[in-house]
């Protein structure tokens, strides 16, 4: 074999499994169609291996070779860092590391720690997708999920950082015979089944699929929310309702897909996000 035609083919595999389409990856290598596919086809061919299925949106990668794919990426990083290696400038933690969480982590949690993290490892690179639905891991969407949720899903693994409290928020003008009901995939939390049980269907005079959005609609004025207290009690708009509901602390999980938990830089990554959001559990959990 030789290893620089292997990385070669590799690199166009790369590029469709990150792009999700023939075309995408094209552009991005500065290369025609019918080049993509000639070398993922020489790449698959050579291993007798499958690595996509071609569906109506695109490329998926065939389930089993997620490691195929990020071993990919763990070459092109080598690649990339052989000249700082040379100077010596190599960083023990590096390459691409996707986070997804909800909308209010991406907002107001995340980002002053992923750029604290990005100043001890100079060769990481975070990416934040922002996202209330439950991203596929299994797809390669990312490596990485924050989320309060009551357990993880069969095919992650990982642990429990801290707690999300919640609180009930709104205008100090806002009546409170008047609620902001919760929509799309924020109407499975836990906080939503309370309120199914607690607040007649007649009180819900607004609804939204975000807690950013309901934070936005209490500050309107147009009702009282359920938030995330790291949201509502940092916003000078909103007065906290203490005692309307009880305590409902969710768990925060930092979880990785099965099949790539043990890889170096994500197994890595996952431990410094628990260690951060460990250290604001007070905060995250309301308390503060």
């Amino acid at each position: 074999m030789h290893n620089d035609e292997n990385w070669d083919d590799m690199r166009f595999v790369l590029a469709v499994a990150e792009a999700g389409t023939v075309t995408a990856a094209a552009r991005t290598l500065g290369v025609n169609h019918a080049t993509v596919l000639r070398r993922v086809a020489a790449f698959e061919e050579r291993y007798n291996i499958r690595i996509f299925d071609k569906t109506a949106k695109g490329y998926a990668i065939v389930d089993g070779r997620l490691r195929v794919i990020d071993a990919a990426r763990e070459v092109e990083t080598a690649i990339r860092s052989v000249a700082e290696v040379i100077q010596g400038t190599q960083a023990p933690l590096r390459g691409v590391v996707r986070v997804t969480s909800t909308d209010t982590f991406c907002h107001v949690v995340l980002p002053e720690m992923v750029a604290t993290m990005q100043k001890s490892a100079q060769g990481l690179r975070i990416e934040l997708l922002s996202s209330n639905a439950h991203l596929d891991l299994s797809r390669l969407h990312a490596d990485i999920t924050v989320r309060p949720a009551v357990a993880l899903d069969p095919d992650l693994t990982g642990e429990v950082a801290a707690q999300l409290g919640f609180d009930v928020y709104a205008h100090p003008d806002a009546d409170g015979d008047r609620w902001l009901g919760l929509s799309g995939a924020i109407a499975r939390s836990v906080v939503a089944e309370w309120m199914a049980g607690a607040v007649a269907a007649s009180a819900i005079t607004g609804a939204g699929d975000s807690f950013v959005t309901l934070r936005e609609l209490a500050a309107a004025g147009l009702g009282q929310a359920v938030l995330p207290c790291v949201l509502g009690d940092a916003d000078p708009r909103l007065e906290r309702r203490r005692g309307i509901m009880p305590p409902m602390p969710v768990d925060l999980w930092v979880a990785s897909h099965v099949d790539l938990a043990d890889v170096g830089r994500i197994r890595a990554a996952r431990a410094l996000l628990i260690e951060a959001l460990a250290a604001k559990a007070d905060w995250l959990a309301g308390l503060d």
